[in-house]
């Protein structure tokens, strides 16, 4: 294997971390799947994932707030402001713990970017949401990764 495959290699699970729905819970088992070192491929999707959530912490409000003077952005935007709290009860209860036990678990609809809207919905502060988020984040990788490499084993 050549230095040029292993580098596109690891930009193609880097930039499939950052993606809503699969985040580093679906980069981490195909990273492993392609032969990457676990711990590797766990360290490069941590940093991809982690890529969105500043943008949503930081604009996801202004923009909505923008964009609501048309109906059907507004209805877009209450359907997903609900569907989102609904989805993160205890993130309001609990707050920064909450947001970050959330996003630790590694369930579908549960990753960073859920995380990261509900935070940016229930106007959480910045800097705390962002560290729950990195470490519930951390968490789910650290989950992931031994999951994947227990199947990568046993294969």
């Amino acid at each position: 294997m050549d230095i040029l495959e292993a580098f596109s290699r690891e930009i193609k699970v880097f930039f499939l971390s950052m993606l809503p729905v699969i985040e580093l819970r679906g980069a981490i088992p195909y990273a492993v799947s392609m032969g990457m070192i676990p711990i590797h491929a766990a360290l490069v999707c941590l940093a991809g994932s982690m890529i969105p959530v500043p943008f949503i912490l930081f604009f996801l409000r202004p923009f909505f707030s923008k964009m609501r003077r048309h109906k059907l952005i507004r209805k877009f935007e209450d359907w997903l402001i609900n569907r989102t709290i609904k989805r993160a009860k205890n993130v309001k209860k609990y707050e920064a713990l909450g947001l970050m036990l959330f996003v630790a678990v590694p369930l579908p609809s549960t990753g960073v970017w859920t995380g990261a809207m509900a935070a940016a919905f229930l106007n959480m502060r910045i800097k705390h949401a962002f560290f729950a988020i990195f470490v519930g984040n951390t968490i789910a990788a650290f989950i992931i990764t031994f999951l994947s490499h227990i199947a990568a084993v046993k294969m």
